[in-house]
């Protein structure tokens, strides 16, 4: 994607940035229980996606009640599942980062969720995708940043520890999130997806409430001032920045950029709730930037590589089993007639498109911010090879 770093541009990368570091100094100046407001969280969100998504979708939503469509089909109730995990991956995401809020400061809770690509980097090595060794030095520095920046929580326990370990549950609750995202989109728009992960997101977070007898009415004026903030800045000028901006600059310009969330949510805490930084935090805060922006822009790097090794495959690859169309029989080209004809469709080998792929590139590409995490996720993802199916020969795939 050519990038156009125009006036109205960098105004949208600034919008989006000010938005989502918005999210959790209102958190902490709410005197509500974190869950609530995570529930209100997710509540407002589905408040704005639903109209939405009848007004954009409605012929999708219509299908899909109707059972029309592949999600309520018998071989997609294993992407719905990894739907609803998805849901509980991010209800879980939003309880642990909007309580460390709480416990600790303001910076060191954005800067620990932000190790989100980190943990996405290792569960992506665990399915057996193969990082570059820039990856690896990113996680590394993340690591000693992180245990920098703890350090002095470390060594007084409390509250403050709890809070770093609970901003630590809820960006690894959001790499869970992404992961299980990517194995149950297979059918479903983005508008679809968002608007059903927010609503099981709420209706987890409402059944914790109630079961933990947590007050859902009866805010004061702060709490209500936060959640329409949370709900006029993440939620809808956040979301709605980022979109424009993804139009004219690249998903990794993007997440960079995201990182700077730390400093001006630091910046914004100081300024209206007095919480100040500890210098002996600042270098491990700083680790923990440097380390993200090495793992998120490394992805560009593996990518590079693999379009280089490219030469050294031979043959078509596997046809992979989820892929929207059945394996055909072997194909064959077909005689070029004499007189030449335009046909208003003409139809293609899916096979031809997915011979382009090798089992050595990068299989994702993610932007997503905790921010409003259940409403902007983007994936680029490659098709992952599926397995040779035996007693079937490499002609007949």
């Amino acid at each position: 994607m050519k990038s156009k770093l125009d006036p109205l541009s960098m105004a949208a990368m600034a919008v989006t940035v000010v938005s989502v570091s918005a999210t959790a100094p209102l958190t902490a100046a709410a005197s509500a229980s974190p869950l609530a407001m995570a529930f209100w969280r997710n509540c407002l969100g589905f408040a704005v996606l639903g109209p939405l998504l009848l007004l954009l979708r409605r012929r999708e939503v219509v299908r899909v009640a109707r059972g029309e469509r592949g999600v309520l089909r018998r071989e997609q109730w294993r992407p719905l599942v990894f739907g609803f995990l998805a849901a509980t991956a991010l209800a879980l995401h939003f309880a642990a980062f909007m309580t460390s809020t709480r416990l600790t400061s303001v910076a060191m809770s954005t800067a620990l969720v932000a190790t989100q690509p980190v943990w996405q980097a290792l569960i992506a090595a665990g399915q057996g995708v193969r990082s570059s060794r820039r990856t690896w030095v990113g996680l590394a520095l993340s690591v000693v940043g992180a245990a920098a920046a703890g350090g002095l929580d470390i060594r007084s326990g409390g509250t403050a520890l709890l809070g770093d370990l609970l901003a630590l549950v809820g960006a690894v609750a959001q790499a869970g999130y992404t992961a299980l995202s990517e194995r149950s989109r297979a059918d479903v728009s983005t508008p679809l997806y968002s608007t059903f992960t927010s609503l099981v997101c709420g209706l987890e977070l409402l059944a914790v409430c109630r079961l933990a007898h947590i007050p859902l009415t009866g805010f004061d004026r702060s709490t209500q001032l936060s959640l329409l903030g949370l709900l006029i800045l993440p939620q809808i000028l956040g979301l709605g920045s980022l979109n424009f901006a993804l139009g004219r600059t690249s998903a990794t310009t993007m997440s960079v950029l995201l990182l700077l969330e730390t400093p001006v949510a630091a910046l914004a805490a100081w300024w209206f709730l007095g919480q100040g930084i500890k210098p002996a935090t600042v270098p491990g805060l700083l680790l923990i930037i440097v380390g993200v922006t090495v793992v998120v822009t490394s992805g560009g790097v593996e990518q590079a590589t693999a379009q280089q090794g490219r030469h050294r495959i031979t043959g078509t690859p596997p046809y992979p089993a989820y892929a929207p169309y059945p394996a055909y029989a072997p194909y064959t080209p077909q005689p070029t007639p004499r007189h030449l004809t335009f046909p208003h469709s003409v139809k293609r080998d899916p096979r031809v498109d997915w011979a382009r792929y090798t089992g050595d590139e990068s299989p994702t590409v993610t932007l997503t911010y905790h921010g409003a995490g259940a409403f902007d996720t983007l994936f680029l993802r490659m098709p992952h090879a599926a397995e040779e199916k035996p007693g079937r020969d490499k002609d007949d795939r």
